[in-house]
């Protein structure tokens, strides 16, 4: 793959090692847009790679600096999601712009590179996760079209393929990675969105329980 590099100024230094790999959508009009704001030393937002509708990638933070792209999130217990996590902004223009389907070049290169950190850095496939997963109620990317599935299937995420039975809801979930300071509705929204996306909801029935306990039994227990 080849790597573009445009360095962002938004970044410090780490004062952790790397353990997880966020994906978001850019939810602006452009990936041009995004660039340009990610580069922007006034926005104070940015992420270790840009990922384009036609597979071009663009690194804006070396993996060794803490990039600032998570803002208030929780994953695991750990409430400092940049010091742990390398960050992939995907050009989309997100449920602002009417959340267009993610190209399948895209997705390709997407697959590739997660796999690539996840051996540079001896991430598991579990600890891959949406903006979404790590702040309910605050974020929806990158939202109910992202091909999970897809990235299940190349060992760099994880997606249920069967249905069990339901077990402790709130254990389960705890269990996957979810923090609870939205409140049980938005975590079970943020759930949804990630391994229900036809139903987005927040309502706790029987098909969401039992993909809880089916996603938590994927997950290790720490």
């Amino acid at each position: 793959m080849t790597v573009i590099h445009a360095p962002s100024p938004n970044f410090n230094e780490r004062a952790k090692p790397v353990s997880l790999i966020v994906l978001h959508y850019t939810g602006m009009e452009s990936g041009e847009a995004a660039l340009q704001r990610m580069c922007d030393s006034e926005a104070k937002v940015s992420a270790h790679y840009m990922i384009e509708e036609d597979g071009r990638i663009f690194q804006l933070v070396e993996e060794s600096k803490r990039a600032w792209h998570a803002g208030v999130s929780e994953w695991a217990g750990e409430t400092d999601i940049n010091a742990v996590s390398i960050g992939i902004e995907i050009v989309n223009g997100g449920h602002d712009f009417g959340l267009p389907d993610y190209p399948q070049a895209q997705i390709d290169v997407i697959i590739s590179l997660t796999k690539q950190l996840m051996v540079r850095h001896n991430i598991p496939a579990h600890r891959v996760v949406g903006h979404s997963d790590i702040a309910p109620g605050r974020k929806q990317d990158p939202g109910e079209k992202f091909p999970w599935n897809q990235l299940s299937e190349a060992g760099c995420a994880i997606f249920p393929k069967v249905a069990v039975e339901p077990g402790d809801i709130r254990v389960g979930l705890s269990q996957i990675g979810y923090g609870f300071s939205a409140g049980e509705p938005a975590v079970i929204e943020a759930f949804q969105r990630r391994f229900r996306p036809a139903k987005v909801d927040g309502i706790l029935d029987d098909e969401t329980a039992s993909l809880i306990s089916a996603v938590a039994a994927l997950t290790p227990k720490s």
